[in-house]
């Protein structure tokens, strides 16, 4: 077995023993902490269990630390954390929690260590390690969470039913947890979250998000998202992404599950970058596909417009999760619109003003949208999945040559709308926009340079095509 008192390596608890030995009193260490050192995965936060005042020992226990530690408290549920060196350390006394049925915020009682220990979500979370002179170091494990570390596998510690009904956000935990941990969710849990989905109602959709992302967040994301949708949580959830579910076939002619494509495009893109918005836009990529859906007898299945579509249902899927709608959304937005255009790209001689007006639209999103679209390469067949990156490859080569040459990227206009003002003698007007657009459409087209002569010599031109006089 593991050598627990590894675990407890640490000066501060040097410092709970001593304290727990002058004061006679128990501390624990319990939860995430004790797991993650079980599973060998690094660990930041310490969740410390007294049997006692949990506040007034954080505060003691931190001035015997450092005297400059600041210490925060939540008086209403008894606990108080405080940051020392790399590490986060919350004290809670033991306590007990009751529930009404429309809220997930318990009503807190002190307890006993057995009544704390039952109120933990998960049996890998419930296990704790004595922080007692006498017993320092021992595990205690009243609900054999040992057993489910080394089975892989998520169970609650009492019924199931309660636990989640009394707080659901412990549903999406589960599932959260076995795709960070790479478990599984027991059956039966599967069928009771089941059963009670439609409580996760009453959960704020800013915990939602946050488990998420988490989920996101994984080296697999697909395994959450499975169990999201096996659960039926994902109904409730992200609709759009469980619309996607499903083969149609008429006369012979199907298209694939873009459900599962999604997936295998989320994990594809979790190998190349842990930025969690390009996450949100490799899950959202094809949302638009379901209600764009068509069948043509002389094509078969089509998703006309899909792109344009789903960066629509992006501005209003953040809004109703009441995730952030800045430049993170916009950035998602724009990934999910401009998905397919460097596939085209790749099928086709690329030219110059082709890969220029990829990088004026991206912009610094550019790098990102390449990867977005390797990771779309979902086919099994191998020629094809060769040609497809090669294909890609070139075009990544382009846009470096392109971009070294005519420097696209956050493209600003050699010609200002201050300047056409300047130079033509006019007042604020449409004619000015028209001759920016012609500026920047040739230097897209590869008409003429990106610098300022060669776009003040068009200015001129097309001012005089327009009957307007530079005063010279």
């Amino acid at each position: 077995m593991t050598n627990l008192q590894q675990a407890i390596k640490l000066p501060v608890f040097e410092k709970i023993s001593s304290y727990c030995k002058e004061n006679n009193i128990e501390c624990y260490v319990v939860g995430g902490y004790v797991r993650d050192f079980l599973l060998k995965r690094k660990s930041k936060d310490i969740d410390v269990l007294v049997l006692g005042n949990g506040i007034e020992i954080a505060k003691n226990i931190a001035r015997s630390l450092d005297e400059k530690i600041q210490v925060t408290v939540f008086n209403t549920f008894g606990t108080a954390y405080f940051k020392y060196k790399d590490f986060e350390i919350e004290f809670v006394g033991a306590r007990k929690e009751s529930y009404s049925s429309n809220s997930r915020n318990p009503i807190v009682e002190s307890g006993t260590f057995k009544e704390d220990i039952d109120r933990r979500d998960f049996k890998i979370n419930s296990m704790a390690i004595s922080l007692h002179p006498k017993s320092f170091g021992d595990l205690i494990d009243l609900h054999n969470g040992l057993d489910d570390l080394e089975n892989c596998v998520i169970n609650t510690p009492l019924d199931a039913v309660i636990t989640f009904s009394d707080d659901p956000l412990r549903m999406l935990r589960a599932i959260r947890f076995a795709s960070q941990l790479n478990f599984s969710v027991s059956e039966k849990l599967i069928r009771i979250i089941n059963e009670l989905k439609s409580r996760i109602e009453i959960v704020t959709n800013e915990r939602i998000v946050d488990e998420l992302n988490k989920i996101l967040l994984s080296d697999t994301p697909s395994i959450g998202f499975n169990l999201l949708e096996k659960t039926g949580l994902l109904d409730f959830i992200l609709p759009e992404i469980t619309n996607l579910k499903g083969i149609d076939e008429i006369e012979g002619q199907k298209h694939k599950d873009n459900f599962y494509h999604t997936l295998e495009v989320l994990d594809n893109i979790c190998k190349s970058t842990e930025n969690l918005w390009l996450r949100w836009a490799a899950l959202l990529h094809d949302i638009g596909k379901a209600p764009t859906k068509k069948f043509d007898k002389k094509i078969g299945w089509t998703f006309h417009g899909h792109e344009f579509e789903g960066s629509k249902m992006v501005y209003k899927l953040f809004k109703r999760l009441k995730m952030p709608l800045n430049e993170k959304m916009k950035y998602v937005q724009k990934l999910v619109l401009m998905s397919s255009r460097p596939i085209v790209l790749a099928q086709n001689n690329v030219t110059d003003s082709a890969v220029r007006r990829l990088i004026f639209d991206a912009s610094d999103a550019v790098d990102d949208l390449m990867t977005l679209c390797e990771a779309d390469i979902t086919t099994k067949n191998k020629s094809r999945f060769k040609r497809y990156h090669e294909n890609f490859r070139l075009v990544r080569e382009k846009i470096i040559k392109v971009e070294e040459k005519d420097n696209i990227r956050n493209f600003q206009p050699p010609i200002t709308g201050a300047e056409i003002m300047k130079t033509f003698n006019l007042k604020p007007c449409k004619t000015i926009g028209s001759i920016k657009e012609s500026i920047k459409e040739a230097i897209l087209e590869g008409d003429i340079e990106n610098n300022y002569e060669e776009a003040f010599k068009l200015m001129i031109k097309e001012g005089e095509k327009l009957g307007l006089s530079d005063g010279k």
